[in-house]
Order: structure tokens, then C-alpha cells, then sequence
């Protein structure tokens, strides 16, 4: 099941703001830094100024967009074309996806939150006491933003995103001055290529050290914690998924749920199938499929067999519901009723993966506190 969950414009040299023109740096000496996993970014480090490629902004976006991050108070001679130049570090930021939270946390940034559109989105504790105590504005929803309230705060940066392209209701904040970036963490397919776009908000916030060190860390648990489930010999078989309005959507083979559930040695019912978004299908396929599945994990807004039985008898007819094996993120949720697993997860794939195998793998890990994936109630 597929869970949902900027441009051409630059900074004034003075006020570190965007003008109508590009402005352009002469690199001296570039280096590329490749980014490991992730696909929809890279950092380009100049002698005198940093460059995140952004290199699909969204998806089927035929151009790129460019960004200098360039010091405060550095005098730089641009060449080329940039789609913003912002001076770094930023102090007061505006994003507009729970998945960004989680970056602004572990690089100790949250004071910087200026806003956020619907508040009640935020379920993360350390950011929702900021929220509860009134210092993150209210800026309506992601589709409408409240632009009138934005120009007042004028954000040194907006980190937004997009599903089919530009944002046209930015355009008046462009012209204002108030500087956009695109970020792309949602399309990445494999779990430490959402993680690794920690290294844009490090670039942001010039803390790239911290953001690689961090990254580095979460990349060695994971990768720890896959190596030891390949060692199970036994792999269970995996179902995901539930109905919604008649249609069963789950995860399609390529996908980021399904490259979890691989890496935790599990065998997905549907690892063959193509497509990184989510798999539809009638109940009468997936039964045919995956009845005698070992195990069911992530069955939509569902947290009980109860509530299973109750929406459709089908239900009871897989044997994970009949050995009560089905497992859910939905019972770890926010103040506000926020599932954390939208919010948080992105950036911590190797608590995900730890779940999982614990999961797929009792043995493997007794003594490991489920974070995310959890039975569901009787």
C-alpha cells in the first residue's frame, strides 16, 4: 500500500534574499560528493560555496534544479546558473512534510521551525512542544499555504515538495523574496536513500559533518541488522496491505516497503511485481495469493483482529489472522492522532528494519522494543 505521505529564482548579495535574475558563481576546483543511496539529490562542493542538485524534483521532471549555499557575509563571483542562492546558515526555516521533521530533530535544529502547514500533522514529542507552545505557526494546508502570513515571516528558506510539478502558489513568494527548495525524499525507493537526504538539511544548516556522522550511524545499524537476518535460514512469507473501497492496495516489488521486508528476510507474496508505488488488487486475488502467508504486517488503518472480522469476513480466512500474526504501525501514534511511522520512519529506517526482524525473526532479536510495527489488539 502506497502511503502518502523548489525555483527559478535568487538571493539579493545583501539580504541573502531571491531577485528576479539568476545569479551566477565561478567554481574553482569542484568535487563531486556522491551521495551513497540516495537518488534524487547530490551535494557539489566548490572551493568557496556548496551546490545541492536536486536531480528530479519530481517525478517525470525533465530538469534539475540547482541551489548555492554560500556563506554569510562571503563575497563570491557566481558563474552559471543557480535556481537559488541562499546564505547559510539558515536561522529561521518553513517546511511543509512530516518526513522533514525528523531531519531538524537529529541535527538539534528544531528552534529553527518558523511553521508548518496543519499543525496537527506533527506528532513527533519534541516538536509538537514547540507546536503546544505556540512557536510554530499555523499555515493552513500544504495546497494552500498561507501566504499573507509567510511574507510577513519571510522564512530564510521553504523546503516544500511537489507530486506533478512546480507549485504555483509560491510564485508570490518568490517575487517577495522568500526563498524555495524542493525536496524529493519521498521518491527514493531503497530505505537509507530517504534517510541520506538528512545531508541536505546538513548543508543547510552548514552542519554537513554532523549530518554524514549521523547518517553514518544509522547506515552501520541497518546494515548490521540485515546482515544478521540473512544469516536466519528460515524466511516467512509476508502479506501487507488491506482493503480500502473494494480495492487492496500494497506494496508494489520496487518499492521502499517492499525493499524493507527483503532486507529483513522476509519473502514478500508480491516481490516480483514491478513498480516502486502500490500494487491494486481485488480481494479475490490477494486471497488466492497469499492466504497461507506466514505473516501480515501494515494492515491499513486497521489495530485489531475485532475491527477486521467486523469490515470483512474475508479477513478471517488468512492465516495470519487465524494465528494471530498480523502486526501494524497504527497503534504508535501522536498526541494529536498523527501515525509516527509517516513522520518518523523516513529517517530511521534501521528501527524499522530492527522491527521487522524481530518480527520475521524472533530469536534474532528477543529483547528489542518494537518502535513502529506492532501486534495489533485482540
Amino acid at each position: 500500500m502506497k502511503y502518502f505521505g523548489l525555483i527559478a529564482v535568487i538571493l539579493t548579495c545583501l539580504l541573502g534574499c531571491l531577485s528576479s535574475s539568476k545569479r551566477v558563481v565561478t567554481p574553482t576546483q569542484t568535487v563531486a560528493s556522491s551521495m551513497a543511496y540516495a537518488k534524487g539529490f547530490d551535494l557539489i562542493i566548490h572551493d568557496d560555496f556548496t551546490e545541492i542538485l536536486i536531480n528530479e524534483p519530481w517525478p517525470g521532471s525533465t530538469s534539475q534544479l540547482h541551489y548555492a549555499l554560500v556563506g554569510k557575509n562571503q563575497s563570491t563571483d557566481l558563474e552559471g546558473n543557480f535556481d537559488q542562492v541562499i546564505e547559510v546558515p539558515i536561522n529561521h526555516i518553513v517546511v511543509t512534510s512530516t518526513t522533514h521533521i525528523p531531519a531538524l530533530e537529529l541535527l538539534d535544529v528544531t528552534h529553527t521551525l518558523q511553521g508548518f502547514p496543519n499543525l496537527d500533522y506533527i506528532s513527533s514529542p519534541k516538536t509538537r512542544e514547540r507546536v503546544d507552545q505556540n512557536l510554530v505557526l499555523e499555515l493552513g494546508q500544504n495546497e494552500a499555504l498561507n501566504i499573507e502570513l509567510l511574507l510577513q515571516a519571510k522564512p530564510d528558506a521553504i523546503v516544500t515538495f511537489a507530486v506533478s510539478g512546480a507549485q504555483n502558489q509560491l510564485t508570490l513568494l518568490q517575487e517577495n523574496g522568500v526563498p524555495i527548495l524542493y525536496n524529493a525524499d519521498w521518491t527514493e525507493t531503497h530505505p537509507l536513500g530517504k534517510a541520506e537526504w538528512i545531508k541536505f538539511f546538513g548543508a543547510l544548516f552548514d552542519q554537513s559533518a554532523r549530518a554524514d556522522s549521523i547518517f553514518q550511524s544509522i547506515t552501520t545499524n541497518y546494515l548490521q541488522a540485515k546482515e544478521a537476518a540473512a544469516r536466519q535460514e528460515q524466511r516467512p512469507s509476508v502479506l501487507s496491505g488491506a482493503l480500502y473501497k473494494d480495492v487492496w492496495y500494497l506494496p508494489a516489488g520496487e518499492s521502499w516497503a517492499a525493499q524493507f521486508i527483503d532486507d529483513a528476510n522476509g519473502s514478500y507474496i508480491y516481490q516480483n511485481s514491478k513498480g516502486t508505488g502500490s500494487l491494486q488488487l481485488s480481494i479475490e486475488e490477494v486471497l488466492a495469493a497469499a492466504q497461507q502467508t506466514d505473516i501480515w504486517i501494515g494492515p491499513g488503518q486497521f489495530t485489531s483482529y475485532q475491527q477486521l472480522e467486523e469490515a470483512n469476513q474475508v479477513y478471517t480466512l488468512f492465516a495470519p489472522f487465524q494465528k494471530e500474526e498480523v502486526y501494524t504501525f497504527g497503534l504508535s501514534v501522536g498526541p494529536t492522532g498523527g501515525l509516527l511511522y509517516f513522520e518518523l520512519a523516513a529517517m530511521r529506517p534501521d528501527l524499522v528494519l530492527r522491527d521487522l526482524i524481530s518480527i520475521f525473526h524472533p530469536a534474532l532479536l528477543p529483547e528489542h522494543q518494537q518502535v513502529y510495527f506492532k501486534p495489533i489488539n485482540p
